[in-house]
């Protein structure tokens, strides 16, 4: 009923930038968040950041991980039901597989859902 379309990833070398997207679409009513998740090898799935916003209001709120702040920024296009993750001076340690996590309402009937990309793998190479 929902699907998300991740793309951005790829390999890099350390310090260089990368700009993630993830684009909802389906029975949408309105998406209230939208976030990027990441999981190394061994490792749990961890936020890196998310936003918090509503069309309606025009509110807006995001946060970040700490190891995020001041390298990655979180936007999101309300129109377009987008997310896009952009990450700049990255690290090696920033390897992971980075994953698009929304939650929002959708009709058929009313209810709401916390989706999942697919999962995307950035590689910064030292």
């Amino acid at each position: 009923q929902v699907q998300l379309v991740e793309s951005g990833g790829g390999l890099v070398q350390a310090g260089e930038s990368l700009r993630l997207s993830c684009a909802a679409s389906g029975s949408i009513l309105s998406i209230n968040v939208m976030g990027w998740y990441r999981q190394a090898p061994g490792k749990q799935r961890d936020l890196v950041a998310r936003i918090i916003s509503s069309s309606s209001t025009n509110y807006a709120d995001s946060d970040y991980a700490d190891s995020a702040k001041g390298r990655f920024t979180i936007s999101r296009d309300n129109a377009k039901n987008t997310v896009y993750l952009q990450m700049s001076s990255l690290k090696p340690e920033d390897t992971a597989v980075y994953y698009c996590n929304v939650g929002l309402f959708v009709s058929g009937p009313r209810r709401y859902l916390e989706v999942w990309g697919q999962g995307t793998l950035v590689t910064v190479s030292s």
